[in-house]
């Protein structure tokens, strides 16, 4: 049984869920989510509240009570607040500005990196070395920021490139420091 899927879900203010068979969309002030349910998942709102159930006794199902459950939370709490993803960017001459709507870096190559932001992300930069990804779909959020961390992931000798906000990176000793 999954213990996720049977908490229940609260419809916040300002949000609106909508059952209709296996369709539920939420909509908010932020923008609007869909989902299609399996078959073996049934959802009903009760009271401003949403319950998902499984239909069916097999560990699938189960699987799926739990993991459509939190999609359908996070739905409604992204369309009400919203997500945010922080990046930072660490090495010499690393640098981020907005120009328009597009996300320019200098990573220490010849070039300038530009990257286009997809539908539903806005993209902030409070400092040189900072990067803000903002959206309501806490998937396409994370997505979107690891797409950004990919061009330049941090390098285990220096540390230099693009990580997430108060990420580790583990570093290692040159080959020169071994000794001979």
């Amino acid at each position: 049984m999954s213990r996720i899927g049977l908490q229940p879900i609260k419809i916040e203010d300002g949000v609106t869920v909508l059952i209709n068979g296996a369709d539920v969309t939420v909509t908010g002030s932020k923008g609007e989510l869909k989902y299609t349910l399996p078959k073996d998942i049934s959802a009903e709102i009760k009271e401003n509240v949403i319950y998902l159930s499984s239909i069916e006794d097999t560990k699938q199902s189960h699987s799926n009570h739990g993991t459509f459950r939190m999609l359908i939370a996070n739905a409604v709490e992204g369309v009400k607040n919203g997500f945010e993803k922080k990046l930072e960017l660490v090495g010499v001459g690393y640098r981020a500005r907005l120009e328009g709507l597009t996300l320019v870096m200098s990573l220490g190559w010849n070039h300038p990196v530009k990257v286009e932001p997809v539908t539903g992300i806005d993209l902030e930069v409070p400092d040189e070395t900072k990067i803000t990804v903002k959206g309501f779909d806490k998937q396409q959020v994370g997505e979107f920021a690891a797409k950004i961390r990919a061009i330049r992931k941090p390098e285990p000798y220096k540390g230099k490139g693009i990580r997430y906000e108060g990420e580790y990176v583990r570093r290692k000793s040159s080959k020169s420091s071994l000794g001979k």
